[in-house]
């Protein structure tokens, strides 16, 4: 992708692309006939159960397993071989940490036992007695952890900060703060592990299979091309499937070991402690402006934590590098060491926290200002990227909070504190919304048969985002079919290697790819009619050239198939690119108990090409949700004196629910195209929605009572106690 593409679809005739088009897996999936992971069944098959850590930070000096292998059904205990201390980073390519006999934090694996039934490898995991030596000063608290880093690469100083914020007209200096999260996926973690003439086929439940390949092959020490994972079903990924994860390792040593198909399922409170968390965040919000409220200063400093050893850090700040302008900028993040699970990426790594923080301090700007929010905030975007001069590619914030405005009916919004309605406090609140637009790697192969019928074929995972519908919509666009006549194979490491399901890229990525094999096709049918591929009109089954119209069958006698290969390029350089959108919320605060409910919420986006009007509405819907969470409910607890997770389950680890969630709505801006973002000029969408949303529930909070909540969740205590007294 080194320039930008002709807009090849705008003139495809179908009239499939962009539609509303149901999941062709749909069906199977509510119906519960679709396979996931944990439901493969192997003739023999055994079940593993993981033994976790109990303390912080140690060694293992003994387990016990005399007692254990005693038991009914117990097959085997396994202490030693490729256990890994946690999932590897996403797109790591590499196995991921194996520290044994050390321990770096409590529910680190430490074991696996193997019986013949789930309930049996349950019961002798609890069972199974593990001796320590317990390390002194483990430190559990970012807040007061010793060793800390501040890496030069991630500090950014441009101007003179200090010197602008004494001079603004305006200023605004402040800290929030965030809790760390859960990806809480409705699907555990689970694989199925079979050896045949050693080689490993793996079902197991993961987003980017060409890099888990390479992880899983990396831990046990093979070939690469020894080991096949499945993943033609994911229940929701969020960053946490990113990586291989220790129940993968520990079901395929097993297996490799015992001769026998092995299954390993984590048990939710596994999934919390073992998987990935998004870490806790400290944000510090420096906004100087003059008196017009354009900004003149911005500086966003953090300090997130991970384990020792670990690369990954929350990357808070990504999206306020070029959202706002500002000529004096200083941007820094000091990382923790902290024995606590494994930070990694959670849905919208970055901006699902740091646009939390940034759009409730541009409102206590607004407030500071007299400016109205949306007007501060279009006053405030920059002609180019603010820090390397790069040209923005198709940005539509401005319309997106203009067009929101008007459907939300904002100008009814009144000041802070002065609407009460009956026992609630009501206000409103706005946020933008913005996603870095990231292009992968990613192969296709299409095949189209005389019969007029197609196959898509690639290792793209489809993690609840819609992979099965969009692809299908490309290939029925290009090659005028109806949907009905289009297979596509996805989650199988044999097939072309795609960009996996991430980052929000999946998409745009593989979409492009499968786009180019279906544009080899158009161009092989031109060829044999001696004409341009542009000159060919492909719509419900039929190939017309000129007046003549012919059937596939007339052109070709055997499969045609054709590879698309897409790689990034120039254009990722030479133009800022990213998503762009706003929020819209209005809450009652309940004027006693300081209860927040969401009253309704309005999402407006821009994200070039709509590929599933349904899927990519669906995906705002998910990440508004999420928002509702990050604002009101969700945190994962650590118990300050080892760092343990305290509330590692869906009971105590607060989502919201039905009763939680209004009417959501979502207004993707129409007719819009990223030229040079990829060949079907298209946008990642699926962690865009979460981006901001939470923060407009903040600032809605605000104008409702006029408290301020820093400290997310905005819990009631976190509120009442402030509350405006009333008759």
């Amino acid at each position: 992708m080194d320039e930008a593409q002709p807009r090849v679809l705008d003139r495809m005739a179908q009239g499939l692309l962009g539609t509303a088009m149901d999941r062709p897996e749909g069906r199977m999936k509510v119906t519960g006939t679709a396979p996931y992971a944990a439901e493969y069944r192997r003739e023999g098959l055994v079940h593993g159960m993981l033994v976790r850590s109990t303390i912080t930070r140690g060694r293992v000096t003994g387990i016990d397993t005399e007692k254990v292998q005693s038991m009914d059904g117990v097959i085997a205990v396994m202490t030693g071989g490729p256990l890994v201390r946690n999932p590897a980073q996403g797109t790591a390519h590499e196995a991921p940490a194996q520290s044994l006999p050390e321990v770096f934090y409590v529910g680190q694996p430490v074991a696996l036992v193997v019986a013949e039934s789930f309930e049996q490898a349950r019961h002798a995991a609890q069972a199974l007695t593990v001796t320590y030596d317990r390390a002194d000063g483990a430190d559990v608290d970012p807040a007061t952890a010793s060793d800390t880093e501040t890496p030069e690469d991630d500090v950014l100083s441009q101007g003179d900060i200090d010197t602008a914020m004494k001079e603004a007209a305006f200023a605004v200096d402040t800290r929030y703060t965030t809790p760390p999260h859960s990806s809480a996926a409705m699907e555990p973690h689970a694989s199925v592990a079979s050896w045949t003439d050693g080689r490993l086929e793996l079902h197991g439940s993961y987003q980017m299979l060409r890099h888990n390949v390479a992880e899983l092959a990396d831990a046990l020490g093979v070939d690469e091309a020894d080991v096949r994972i499945h993943s033609p079903y994911v229940g929701g990924g969020f960053g946490a499937k990113l990586g291989i994860a220790p129940e993968a390792v520990a079901a395929a040593h097993a297996a490799r070991e015992l001769g026998r198909p092995v299954s390993v399922v984590l048990t939710r409170p596994q999934v919390f402690e073992m998987t990935m968390r998004r870490s806790e965040t400290t944000q510090r919000l420096r906004l100087g402006s003059d008196a017009e409220g354009r900004l003149t200063a911005l500086g966003h400093e953090d300090w997130v934590s991970n384990l020792p050893g670990e690369a990954f850090a929350e990357p808070t700040a990504q999206g306020t590098h070029f959202l706002y302008g500002g000529d004096n900028r200083y941007f820094a993040q000091t990382l923790a060491r902290v024995h606590r699970p494994c930070a990694g990426s959670v849905r919208a790594p970055g901006e699902a926290v740091g646009m939390i923080a940034l759009e409730c301090a541009m409102d206590e700007l607004a407030e500071a200002t007299g400016i109205d929010p949306i007007d501060l905030r279009l006053r405030n975007l920059p002609e180019t990227h603010p820090e390397n001069g790069l040209p923005y590619s198709e940005r539509g914030l401005g319309d997106c909070l203009r067009d929101g405005a008007a459907k939300f009916g904002w100008d009814t919004r009144k000041p802070a504190g002065t609407r009460l309605e009956g026992d609630w406090w009501v206000g409103m609140g706005v946020a933008s919304a913005v996603r870095v637009n990231a292009l992968m790697n990613s192969t296709a192969r299409v095949t189209l048969n005389p019969d007029g019928t197609a196959l898509c074929e690639t290792d793209m995972t489809d993690i609840g985002t819609g992979s099965y519908a969009i692809l299908t919509q490309i290939v029925g666009e290009m090659l005028g079919l109806d949907a009905s006549q289009i297979e596509v194979r996805l989650g199988d490491s044999d097939l072309p290697k795609s960009s996996g399901s991430g980052g929000s890229w999946g998409a745009q990525s593989c979409g492009s790819a499968v786009f180019l094999a279906a544009q080899g096709i158009r161009k092989a049918l031109a060829e044999k009619l001696g004409v341009a591929a542009d000159d060919l009109t492909l719509k419900d089954g039929t190939v017309t050239s000129g007046n003549v119209q012919h059937g596939f069958a007339d052109l070709i006698d055997s499969p045609l198939t054709c590879e698309g290969t897409l790689n990034p390029g120039d254009t990722a350089d030479a133009f800022s690119i990213a998503g762009y959108g706003a929020h819209f919320a209005e809450v009652g605060v309940h004027r006693d108990t300081g209860e927040v409910r969401v009253r309704r919420m309005l999402g407006v986006f821009s994200i070039g090409r709509v590929l599933n009007e349904k899927t990519a509405s669906s995906q705002c819907h998910g990440g508004m949700i999420w928002g509702i969470g990050s604002a009101l409910t969700e945190e994962i607890m650590h118990d300050p004196s080892d760092g343990r997770i305290v509330n590692h389950n869906l009971a105590e680890y607060h989502l919201p629910v039905s009763l939680d969630v209004p009417d959501l709505d979502v207004v993707l801006l129409e007719d819009t195209r990223d030229d040079e973002a990829n060949p079907i000029q298209a946008k990642g969408i699926g962690e865009l929605g979460i981006a901001g949303a939470a923060g407009a529930i903040g600032n809605a909070i605000y104008n409702a009572c006029g408290v301020r909540v820093r400290d997310f969740p905005a819990t009631p205590d976190k509120i009442f106690p402030h509350l405006p007294e009333t008759d």
